[in-house]
Protein backbone atom coordinates (compact mmCIF):
# COMPACT_ATOMS: atom_id res chain seq x y z
CA UNK A 1 0.00 0.00 0.00
CA UNK A 2 1.34 3.27 -0.20
CA UNK A 3 1.60 5.78 2.41
CA UNK A 4 -2.07 7.10 2.07
CA UNK A 5 -3.27 4.31 2.23
CA UNK A 6 -1.73 3.42 5.56
CA UNK A 7 -2.66 7.02 7.00
CA UNK A 8 -6.14 5.76 6.36
CA UNK A 9 -5.64 2.21 7.92
CA UNK A 10 -3.91 3.62 10.85
CA UNK A 11 -6.47 6.42 11.72
CA UNK A 12 -9.56 4.02 11.49
CA UNK A 13 -7.66 1.59 13.90
CA UNK A 14 -7.16 4.21 16.28
CA UNK A 15 -9.97 5.83 16.11
CA UNK A 16 -11.90 1.85 16.80
CA UNK A 17 -9.45 0.91 19.54
CA UNK A 18 -10.31 4.14 21.25
CA UNK A 19 -14.48 3.35 20.93
CA UNK A 20 -16.13 2.49 24.13
CA UNK A 21 -19.37 1.04 25.08
CA UNK A 22 -22.22 2.42 27.26
CA UNK A 23 -20.13 1.71 30.49
CA UNK A 24 -16.90 3.42 29.44
CA UNK A 25 -15.18 0.51 28.58
CA UNK A 26 -13.04 0.07 25.53
CA UNK A 27 -14.48 -2.08 22.86
CA UNK A 28 -11.38 -3.69 22.04
CA UNK A 29 -9.61 -5.04 25.33
CA UNK A 30 -6.85 -3.35 25.33
CA UNK A 31 -4.66 -6.73 25.19
CA UNK A 32 -6.64 -7.34 21.97
CA UNK A 33 -5.41 -3.88 20.31
CA UNK A 34 -2.59 -5.02 18.39
CA UNK A 35 0.21 -2.10 17.96
CA UNK A 36 0.45 -1.13 14.70
CA UNK A 37 3.78 -2.05 12.89
CA UNK A 38 4.64 0.34 9.38
CA UNK A 39 6.96 -0.86 7.46
CA UNK A 40 8.80 0.63 4.64
CA UNK A 41 11.68 2.69 3.23
CA UNK A 42 13.38 5.64 5.05
CA UNK A 43 11.75 8.99 4.23
CA UNK A 44 8.89 8.21 2.46
CA UNK A 45 6.54 9.95 5.19
CA UNK A 46 6.03 7.51 8.50
CA UNK A 47 6.94 9.97 10.65
CA UNK A 48 4.64 12.81 9.08
CA UNK A 49 1.66 10.54 8.83
CA UNK A 50 1.20 10.45 12.33
CA UNK A 51 1.47 13.41 13.19
CA UNK A 52 -1.52 14.06 11.00
CA UNK A 53 -3.69 11.38 12.54
CA UNK A 54 -3.28 12.82 15.90
CA UNK A 55 -4.30 16.42 14.61
CA UNK A 56 -6.94 15.26 12.83
CA UNK A 57 -8.57 12.80 15.77
CA UNK A 58 -7.52 15.53 17.92
CA UNK A 59 -5.11 12.98 20.54
CA UNK A 60 -2.08 13.52 22.09
CA UNK A 61 1.26 12.28 20.17
CA UNK A 62 4.62 10.94 21.66
CA UNK A 63 7.18 9.92 19.54
CA UNK A 64 10.28 8.19 20.35
CA UNK A 65 13.05 6.81 18.18
CA UNK A 66 13.97 3.52 19.28
CA UNK A 67 18.14 3.30 18.49
CA UNK A 68 18.58 6.06 21.01
CA UNK A 69 17.37 3.72 23.69
CA UNK A 70 19.22 1.64 26.05
CA UNK A 71 17.81 -0.93 27.96
CA UNK A 72 18.02 0.89 31.16
CA UNK A 73 16.02 4.24 29.91
CA UNK A 74 13.27 2.13 28.25
CA UNK A 75 12.47 0.16 31.18
CA UNK A 76 13.92 2.39 34.42
CA UNK A 77 16.95 1.84 36.53
CA UNK A 78 17.08 -1.10 39.02
CA UNK A 79 16.00 -0.27 42.79
CA UNK A 80 15.81 -2.25 45.90
CA UNK A 81 12.26 -2.16 47.80
CA UNK A 82 11.25 -3.97 51.06
CA UNK A 83 8.45 -6.06 51.44
CA UNK A 84 6.45 -7.86 53.66
CA UNK A 85 5.31 -11.72 52.22
CA UNK A 86 3.51 -13.80 55.38
CA UNK A 87 4.94 -12.19 58.24
CA UNK A 88 8.41 -12.39 56.08
CA UNK A 89 10.46 -9.71 55.09
CA UNK A 90 12.22 -9.22 51.62
CA UNK A 91 14.36 -7.59 49.44
CA UNK A 92 12.94 -6.99 46.27
CA UNK A 93 14.30 -5.58 42.74
CA UNK A 94 11.88 -2.89 40.91
CA UNK A 95 12.09 -0.59 38.27
CA UNK A 96 11.89 3.36 38.38
CA UNK A 97 9.47 4.30 35.50
CA UNK A 98 10.27 4.34 31.81
CA UNK A 99 11.16 7.48 30.53
CA UNK A 100 9.07 6.48 27.46
CA UNK A 101 5.67 5.76 29.88
CA UNK A 102 7.24 9.08 32.02
CA UNK A 103 6.74 10.99 28.87
CA UNK A 104 2.96 9.82 28.52
CA UNK A 105 1.91 10.92 31.29
CA UNK A 106 4.13 14.16 31.32
CA UNK A 107 1.84 14.77 27.77
CA UNK A 108 -0.88 13.96 29.35
CA UNK A 109 -0.70 16.07 32.67
CA UNK A 110 0.79 19.04 30.47
CA UNK A 111 -2.02 18.76 27.66
CA UNK A 112 -5.33 17.65 29.78
CA UNK A 113 -5.61 15.05 27.43
CA UNK A 114 -5.67 11.43 28.15
CA UNK A 115 -6.15 9.59 24.87
CA UNK A 116 -3.10 9.36 22.38
CA UNK A 117 -0.83 7.68 20.45
CA UNK A 118 2.31 6.18 21.51
CA UNK A 119 4.73 6.29 18.31
CA UNK A 120 7.82 4.13 18.67
CA UNK A 121 10.11 4.57 15.02
CA UNK A 122 12.92 2.23 14.33
CA UNK A 123 11.38 -0.39 16.72
CA UNK A 124 13.26 -3.04 15.06
CA UNK A 125 16.76 -1.67 15.71
CA UNK A 126 16.40 -2.12 19.25
CA UNK A 127 19.76 -3.04 20.85
CA UNK A 128 20.86 -6.39 22.00
CA UNK A 129 19.81 -6.07 26.01
CA UNK A 130 16.59 -4.65 24.47
CA UNK A 131 15.47 -6.83 22.23
CA UNK A 132 13.69 -9.66 24.95
CA UNK A 133 11.86 -6.69 26.41
CA UNK A 134 10.34 -6.01 23.27
CA UNK A 135 8.30 -9.05 23.18
CA UNK A 136 6.26 -8.38 26.37
CA UNK A 137 5.72 -4.23 25.34
CA UNK A 138 4.12 -5.32 22.13
CA UNK A 139 1.73 -7.96 24.04
CA UNK A 140 0.74 -6.44 27.29
CA UNK A 141 2.06 -2.73 26.81
CA UNK A 142 4.53 -2.81 29.67
CA UNK A 143 8.18 -1.05 30.15
CA UNK A 144 9.84 -2.51 33.09
CA UNK A 145 6.61 -2.70 35.72
CA UNK A 146 5.26 0.48 34.46
CA UNK A 147 2.00 -0.01 31.74
CA UNK A 148 1.03 2.14 28.90
CA UNK A 149 -1.67 4.42 30.47
CA UNK A 150 -5.37 2.95 28.61
CA UNK A 151 -6.47 4.84 25.85
CA UNK A 152 -3.22 5.42 24.62
CA UNK A 153 -2.58 3.52 21.34
CA UNK A 154 0.71 1.86 19.95
CA UNK A 155 1.78 2.79 16.45
CA UNK A 156 5.33 1.35 15.69
CA UNK A 157 7.55 1.87 12.48
CA UNK A 158 10.67 0.21 10.91
CA UNK A 159 12.63 -0.18 7.53
CA UNK A 160 13.33 -3.33 5.97
CA UNK A 161 16.89 -4.88 6.17
CA UNK A 162 17.49 -4.25 2.91
CA UNK A 163 17.75 -0.04 3.95
CA UNK A 164 19.10 -0.22 6.86
CA UNK A 165 22.09 -3.06 8.49
CA UNK A 166 20.82 -2.64 12.09
CA UNK A 167 17.59 -3.77 11.65
CA UNK A 168 16.58 -7.53 12.65
CA UNK A 169 14.02 -9.66 11.45
CA UNK A 170 10.81 -10.26 14.22
CA UNK A 171 10.16 -13.81 14.89
CA UNK A 172 6.83 -15.24 14.32
CA UNK A 173 6.06 -14.97 17.98
CA UNK A 174 6.72 -11.03 18.22
CA UNK A 175 5.11 -10.71 14.64
CA UNK A 176 1.84 -12.87 15.42
CA UNK A 177 1.01 -9.65 18.38
CA UNK A 178 1.53 -6.96 15.57
CA UNK A 179 -0.94 -5.09 12.65
CA UNK A 180 1.40 -4.87 9.86
CA UNK A 181 1.14 -2.52 7.36
CA UNK A 182 3.98 -2.45 4.59
CA UNK A 183 4.04 0.96 2.86
CA UNK A 184 5.91 1.62 -0.71
CA UNK A 185 7.10 4.78 -2.09
CA UNK A 186 4.11 6.31 -4.39
CA UNK A 187 4.38 8.95 -6.23
CA UNK A 188 0.75 10.29 -6.88
CA UNK A 189 0.44 9.44 -2.53
CA UNK A 190 3.30 12.02 -1.93
CA UNK A 191 2.16 14.61 -4.69
CA UNK A 192 -1.46 14.96 -2.98
CA UNK A 193 0.24 15.77 0.24
CA UNK A 194 2.97 17.83 -1.01
CA UNK A 195 0.30 20.38 -3.03
CA UNK A 196 -1.21 20.78 -0.04
CA UNK A 197 1.67 21.62 1.78
CA UNK A 198 2.53 24.04 -0.46
CA UNK A 199 6.05 22.54 -1.69
CA UNK A 200 8.33 24.53 -4.20
CA UNK A 201 6.59 24.76 -8.18
CA UNK A 202 10.38 23.58 -9.27
CA UNK A 203 10.48 20.12 -7.01
CA UNK A 204 6.90 19.42 -8.02
CA UNK A 205 7.44 20.26 -11.77
CA UNK A 206 10.25 18.32 -12.24
CA UNK A 207 8.57 15.40 -10.57
CA UNK A 208 5.66 15.70 -12.84
CA UNK A 209 8.24 15.23 -15.97
CA UNK A 210 10.23 12.87 -14.01
CA UNK A 211 8.11 10.57 -11.36
CA UNK A 212 10.72 7.95 -11.47
CA UNK A 213 13.39 10.20 -9.77
CA UNK A 214 10.76 10.70 -6.50
CA UNK A 215 12.37 7.43 -4.90
CA UNK A 216 15.67 5.94 -5.80
CA UNK A 217 17.43 3.43 -3.95
CA UNK A 218 20.70 1.90 -5.85
CA UNK A 219 24.13 0.57 -5.44
CA UNK A 220 27.10 2.50 -7.60
CA UNK A 221 30.70 2.74 -7.79
CA UNK A 222 30.59 5.15 -4.85
CA UNK A 223 28.13 2.87 -2.87
CA UNK A 224 24.75 3.69 -2.39
CA UNK A 225 22.78 6.28 -3.80
CA UNK A 226 19.19 7.65 -2.59
CA UNK A 227 16.15 9.47 -3.19
CA UNK A 228 13.77 9.98 -0.77
CA UNK A 229 10.21 12.51 -0.06
CA UNK A 230 11.96 13.46 3.04
CA UNK A 231 14.90 15.02 0.60
CA UNK A 232 12.62 16.56 -1.77
CA UNK A 233 11.06 18.28 1.57
CA UNK A 234 13.59 19.69 3.03
CA UNK A 235 15.04 20.81 -0.49
CA UNK A 236 12.05 22.63 -0.62
CA UNK A 237 12.25 24.23 2.27
CA UNK A 238 16.01 25.59 2.11
CA UNK A 239 15.23 26.71 -1.63
CA UNK A 240 11.88 28.98 -0.69
CA UNK A 241 15.11 30.21 1.74
CA UNK A 242 17.82 30.83 -0.63
CA UNK A 243 15.46 32.52 -2.71
CA UNK A 244 14.14 34.84 -0.33
CA UNK A 245 17.79 35.84 0.79
CA UNK A 246 18.44 35.53 -2.71
CA UNK A 247 21.39 33.03 -2.15
CA UNK A 248 22.74 31.86 -5.46
CA UNK A 249 20.72 27.42 -5.56
CA UNK A 250 24.01 25.27 -6.65
CA UNK A 251 24.50 21.72 -7.23
CA UNK A 252 25.96 21.36 -4.07
CA UNK A 253 23.23 22.72 -2.35
CA UNK A 254 21.15 19.94 -3.89
CA UNK A 255 23.64 17.84 -3.07
CA UNK A 256 23.48 17.89 0.54
CA UNK A 257 19.86 16.82 0.42
CA UNK A 258 19.46 14.61 -2.91
CA UNK A 259 21.61 11.97 -2.79
CA UNK A 260 22.54 10.89 -6.59
CA UNK A 261 24.48 12.82 -8.27
CA UNK A 262 22.15 12.18 -12.10
CA UNK A 263 19.02 13.39 -10.38
CA UNK A 264 21.02 16.13 -8.51
CA UNK A 265 22.34 17.56 -12.17
CA UNK A 266 18.95 16.87 -13.49
CA UNK A 267 17.18 18.77 -11.32
CA UNK A 268 19.82 21.90 -11.73
CA UNK A 269 19.29 21.72 -14.98
CA UNK A 270 15.50 21.69 -14.40
CA UNK A 271 15.47 24.26 -11.81
CA UNK A 272 17.61 26.91 -14.22
CA UNK A 273 14.97 26.28 -16.85
CA UNK A 274 11.84 27.08 -14.41
CA UNK A 275 13.98 30.59 -13.25
CA UNK A 276 13.81 31.32 -16.51
CA UNK A 277 10.43 30.54 -17.04
CA UNK A 278 9.67 33.06 -13.94
CA UNK A 279 11.00 35.75 -16.05
CA UNK A 280 9.21 35.09 -18.96
CA UNK A 281 5.93 34.64 -17.38
CA UNK A 282 5.34 36.18 -14.26
CA UNK A 283 2.53 34.34 -12.70
CA UNK A 284 1.71 36.94 -10.33
CA UNK A 285 1.11 38.97 -12.88
CA UNK A 286 -1.09 37.25 -14.93
CA UNK A 287 -2.94 36.07 -12.34
CA UNK A 288 -3.53 40.12 -11.18
CA UNK A 289 -3.86 42.19 -14.45
CA UNK A 290 -4.40 39.25 -16.96
CA UNK A 291 -1.33 38.27 -19.37
CA UNK A 292 0.01 40.05 -22.68
CA UNK A 293 -0.89 38.84 -26.43
CA UNK A 294 2.63 38.19 -26.59
CA UNK A 295 3.10 35.99 -23.49
CA UNK A 296 0.01 33.87 -24.89
CA UNK A 297 1.68 33.51 -28.61
CA UNK A 298 4.78 32.40 -26.54
CA UNK A 299 3.07 29.91 -23.86
CA UNK A 300 1.16 28.46 -27.52
CA UNK A 301 4.04 27.42 -28.95
CA UNK A 302 5.98 26.54 -26.12
CA UNK A 303 7.01 22.60 -25.90
CA UNK A 304 5.25 20.43 -23.58
CA UNK A 305 7.96 20.24 -20.38
CA UNK A 306 7.49 24.44 -20.70
CA UNK A 307 3.79 24.24 -20.47
CA UNK A 308 3.54 21.82 -17.58
CA UNK A 309 5.68 24.02 -15.76
CA UNK A 310 3.61 27.11 -16.41
CA UNK A 311 0.40 25.80 -15.77
CA UNK A 312 2.31 24.76 -12.24
CA UNK A 313 3.53 27.87 -11.41
CA UNK A 314 0.06 29.46 -12.51
CA UNK A 315 -2.23 26.97 -10.26
CA UNK A 316 0.59 27.09 -7.47
CA UNK A 317 0.14 31.05 -7.08
CA UNK A 318 -3.55 30.70 -7.37
CA UNK A 319 -3.24 28.09 -4.60
CA UNK A 320 -1.64 30.20 -2.35
CA UNK A 321 -4.33 33.45 -2.86
CA UNK A 322 -7.30 31.03 -2.33
CA UNK A 323 -5.78 29.33 0.43
CA UNK A 324 -5.28 32.91 1.95
CA UNK A 325 -8.89 33.93 1.57
CA UNK A 326 -10.24 30.60 2.74
CA UNK A 327 -7.79 30.95 6.03
CA UNK A 328 -8.87 34.88 6.44
CA UNK A 329 -12.99 33.81 6.02
CA UNK A 330 -12.66 30.60 8.55
CA UNK A 331 -10.84 33.23 11.13
CA UNK A 332 -13.39 35.42 10.60
CA UNK A 333 -15.80 32.81 10.78
CA UNK A 334 -13.99 32.38 14.62
CA UNK A 335 -13.62 35.55 15.56
CA UNK A 336 -17.11 35.80 15.32
CA UNK A 337 -18.37 33.47 17.09
CA UNK A 338 -15.29 34.97 19.60
CA UNK A 339 -16.74 38.18 19.82
CA UNK A 340 -20.59 36.81 20.16
CA UNK A 341 -19.09 35.30 23.73
CA UNK A 342 -17.73 38.63 24.59
CA UNK A 343 -20.95 40.48 23.80
CA UNK A 344 -22.81 37.84 26.13
CA UNK A 345 -20.32 38.21 29.05
CA UNK A 346 -20.31 42.19 29.15
CA UNK A 347 -24.40 42.34 28.29
CA UNK A 348 -26.08 38.91 29.28
CA UNK A 349 -28.55 38.94 26.46
CA UNK A 350 -29.65 35.91 26.39
CA UNK A 351 -29.34 32.02 28.59
CA UNK A 352 -29.21 30.48 25.45
CA UNK A 353 -25.85 28.51 25.13
CA UNK A 354 -23.43 29.96 22.62
CA UNK A 355 -22.06 28.61 18.90
CA UNK A 356 -18.77 27.25 19.51
CA UNK A 357 -15.53 26.33 17.26
CA UNK A 358 -14.14 23.24 17.88
CA UNK A 359 -12.50 23.02 21.32
CA UNK A 360 -13.99 26.40 22.28
CA UNK A 361 -15.96 24.25 24.69
CA UNK A 362 -12.64 24.06 26.45
CA UNK A 363 -12.43 27.84 25.99
CA UNK A 364 -16.05 28.07 27.77
CA UNK A 365 -15.20 26.48 30.12
CA UNK A 366 -12.20 27.87 31.01
CA UNK A 367 -14.43 30.98 31.17
CA UNK A 368 -17.13 30.12 33.36
CA UNK A 369 -15.74 31.40 36.82
CA UNK A 370 -15.14 34.34 34.92
CA UNK A 371 -18.75 34.71 33.22
CA UNK A 372 -21.43 37.35 34.61
CA UNK A 373 -24.86 38.09 33.90
CA UNK A 374 -24.46 41.96 34.71
CA UNK A 375 -23.68 45.37 33.13
CA UNK A 376 -20.34 45.59 35.47
CA UNK A 377 -17.89 43.62 33.34
CA UNK A 378 -15.72 45.37 32.33
CA UNK A 379 -14.69 44.95 28.54
CA UNK A 380 -10.67 44.56 29.27
CA UNK A 381 -11.68 41.56 31.98
CA UNK A 382 -13.59 40.15 29.15
CA UNK A 383 -10.92 40.25 26.78
CA UNK A 384 -7.93 39.13 28.57
CA UNK A 385 -10.48 36.12 30.12
CA UNK A 386 -10.55 35.24 26.82
CA UNK A 387 -7.17 35.73 25.43
CA UNK A 388 -6.01 33.58 28.25
CA UNK A 389 -8.47 30.85 27.81
CA UNK A 390 -7.16 30.17 24.57
CA UNK A 391 -3.62 30.29 25.18
CA UNK A 392 -4.00 28.02 27.45
CA UNK A 393 -6.27 26.03 24.55
CA UNK A 394 -3.20 26.80 22.23
CA UNK A 395 -0.54 25.61 24.81
CA UNK A 396 -2.46 22.50 25.42
CA UNK A 397 -2.47 21.28 21.98
CA UNK A 398 0.90 22.32 21.14
CA UNK A 399 2.31 20.00 24.33
CA UNK A 400 0.07 16.93 22.64
CA UNK A 401 0.92 17.97 19.74
CA UNK A 402 -2.19 17.78 18.16
CA UNK A 403 -1.92 21.10 16.98
CA UNK A 404 -2.12 21.16 13.02
CA UNK A 405 -0.22 24.55 11.66
CA UNK A 406 -3.30 25.67 9.79
CA UNK A 407 -5.28 25.97 12.92
CA UNK A 408 -2.25 27.19 14.50
CA UNK A 409 -2.65 29.73 12.41
CA UNK A 410 -5.69 30.67 12.80
CA UNK A 411 -5.71 30.52 16.91
CA UNK A 412 -2.56 32.92 16.44
CA UNK A 413 -4.56 35.41 14.56
CA UNK A 414 -7.61 35.70 16.67
CA UNK A 415 -5.06 36.08 19.21
CA UNK A 416 -3.55 39.30 17.72
CA UNK A 417 -7.18 40.48 17.22
CA UNK A 418 -8.08 40.44 21.09
CA UNK A 419 -4.67 41.61 22.07
CA UNK A 420 -4.65 44.66 19.61
CA UNK A 421 -8.23 45.62 21.02
CA UNK A 422 -7.08 44.96 24.66
CA UNK A 423 -4.28 47.38 23.80
CA UNK A 424 -6.29 49.83 22.24
CA UNK A 425 -8.76 50.14 25.35
CA UNK A 426 -5.40 50.84 27.72
CA UNK A 427 -4.08 53.30 25.20
CA UNK A 428 -7.58 55.11 25.29
CA UNK A 429 -8.00 54.90 29.10
CA UNK A 430 -11.26 53.37 28.82
CA UNK A 431 -10.30 50.12 30.97
CA UNK A 432 -12.43 50.30 33.94
CA UNK A 433 -15.97 51.69 32.80
CA UNK A 434 -18.64 49.79 33.73
CA UNK A 435 -22.52 50.47 33.08
CA UNK A 436 -24.58 49.93 29.92
CA UNK A 437 -23.49 53.18 28.03
CA UNK A 438 -20.01 52.79 28.16
CA UNK A 439 -19.90 49.25 27.23
CA UNK A 440 -21.93 49.36 24.33
CA UNK A 441 -19.70 52.44 22.91
CA UNK A 442 -16.59 50.47 23.76
CA UNK A 443 -17.86 47.15 21.82
CA UNK A 444 -19.03 49.05 19.27
CA UNK A 445 -14.89 50.39 18.74
CA UNK A 446 -14.08 46.09 18.79
CA UNK A 447 -17.41 45.68 16.20
CA UNK A 448 -15.93 48.35 14.02
CA UNK A 449 -12.41 47.09 13.88
CA UNK A 450 -14.15 43.55 13.33
CA UNK A 451 -16.04 45.08 10.09
CA UNK A 452 -12.72 46.77 9.15
CA UNK A 453 -10.89 43.54 8.71
CA UNK A 454 -14.67 41.34 6.97
CA UNK A 455 -14.86 44.13 4.36
CA UNK A 456 -10.51 43.96 3.60
CA UNK A 457 -11.48 39.83 3.44
CA UNK A 458 -14.37 40.54 0.88
CA UNK A 459 -12.29 42.79 -1.56
CA UNK A 460 -9.21 40.19 -1.44
CA UNK A 461 -12.45 37.57 -2.56
CA UNK A 462 -13.52 39.65 -5.15
CA UNK A 463 -9.23 40.33 -6.36
CA UNK A 464 -9.11 36.27 -6.26
CA UNK A 465 -11.98 35.84 -8.55
CA UNK A 466 -10.84 37.90 -10.83
CA UNK A 467 -6.99 36.10 -10.87
CA UNK A 468 -9.05 33.12 -11.32
CA UNK A 469 -10.65 34.43 -14.46
CA UNK A 470 -7.56 35.71 -15.43
CA UNK A 471 -6.23 32.39 -15.13
CA UNK A 472 -8.67 30.88 -17.02
CA UNK A 473 -8.82 33.08 -20.40
CA UNK A 474 -4.98 32.73 -20.39
CA UNK A 475 -5.12 29.03 -20.67
CA UNK A 476 -8.09 29.39 -23.44
CA UNK A 477 -6.36 31.68 -25.14
CA UNK A 478 -2.45 29.99 -24.97
CA UNK A 479 -3.92 26.41 -25.03
CA UNK A 480 -7.25 26.34 -26.94
CA UNK A 481 -6.47 22.79 -28.62
CA UNK A 482 -4.43 21.53 -25.87
CA UNK A 483 -4.90 19.18 -22.38
CA UNK A 484 -3.91 22.20 -20.38
CA UNK A 485 -7.62 23.43 -19.91
CA UNK A 486 -8.51 19.51 -18.25
CA UNK A 487 -5.55 19.46 -16.44
CA UNK A 488 -6.63 23.03 -14.71
CA UNK A 489 -10.35 21.74 -14.41
CA UNK A 490 -8.91 18.80 -12.22
CA UNK A 491 -6.56 20.67 -10.08
CA UNK A 492 -9.16 23.05 -9.65
CA UNK A 493 -11.72 20.09 -8.56
CA UNK A 494 -9.48 18.39 -6.63
CA UNK A 495 -6.83 20.82 -5.30
CA UNK A 496 -8.50 21.70 -1.19
CA UNK A 497 -7.83 25.39 -1.41
CA UNK A 498 -9.55 25.44 -4.93
CA UNK A 499 -12.58 23.11 -4.39
CA UNK A 500 -13.15 24.66 -1.44
CA UNK A 501 -13.12 28.39 -2.38
CA UNK A 502 -15.37 27.67 -5.54
CA UNK A 503 -17.80 25.96 -3.44
CA UNK A 504 -18.51 28.46 -1.22
CA UNK A 505 -17.90 31.63 -3.50
CA UNK A 506 -18.37 30.17 -7.04
CA UNK A 507 -16.56 30.59 -9.93
CA UNK A 508 -18.16 31.48 -13.58
CA UNK A 509 -15.09 30.39 -15.52
CA UNK A 510 -15.42 27.00 -13.38
CA UNK A 511 -18.70 26.04 -13.92
CA UNK A 512 -18.81 26.46 -17.90
CA UNK A 513 -15.75 24.70 -18.17
CA UNK A 514 -17.11 22.48 -16.03
CA UNK A 515 -20.34 21.28 -17.71
CA UNK A 516 -18.34 21.65 -21.14
CA UNK A 517 -15.67 19.16 -20.01
CA UNK A 518 -18.41 16.94 -17.93
CA UNK A 519 -15.94 17.18 -14.63
CA UNK A 520 -19.13 17.76 -12.70
CA UNK A 521 -20.61 13.96 -13.78
CA UNK A 522 -16.97 12.67 -12.41
CA UNK A 523 -16.44 15.35 -9.25
CA UNK A 524 -17.03 12.68 -6.84
CA UNK A 525 -15.16 10.38 -8.87
CA UNK A 526 -12.55 12.21 -8.39
CA UNK A 527 -12.90 13.28 -4.88
CA UNK A 528 -12.76 9.38 -4.08
CA UNK A 529 -9.83 8.79 -5.81
CA UNK A 530 -8.04 11.75 -4.06
CA UNK A 531 -9.36 11.10 -0.60
CA UNK A 532 -7.88 7.55 -1.19
CA UNK A 533 -4.47 9.21 -2.03
CA UNK A 534 -4.65 11.34 1.42
CA UNK A 535 -6.04 8.88 3.61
Amino acid sequence: MNIGQAKKDIKDTVRLYLKKDEFGNYRIPVVRQRPIFLVGAPGIGKTAIMEQIAQELQIALVSYSMTHHTRQSALGLPVICHREYEGKEYDVSEYTMSEIIASVYEVMRESGLKEGILFLDEINCVSETLAPSMLQFLQYKVFGGHRVPEGWVIVTAGNPKEYNRSAREFDVVTLDRLKILNVEADYEAWKAYADKEGLHRAILNYLELKKQDFYVMEMTAKGRSYVTARGWEDLSQMLFLYEEESLPVTEELAAQYLGHDRVVREFMAYYDLYCKYKKDYPAAEILKIGATEEMSLRAAKAPFDERISLLGMLTDQMDGILRDCMEKTDYLENLMRVLKNVKGQIFAASDEPEEQVPHEAQVSQAQGENKTRAYGVSVQETLSVQIAARERLVSSLTAANALSSEDQRLHQRVLCFLREQKKNLLLSGETGESGASAAERIFEQIKNAFEKEAACAKQDTVLAKQSLHHLFEFVEQSFADGNELLLLMTHMTVSESCAGFIERFGCEDYERHSKELMIGERREELLKEIEAIEG
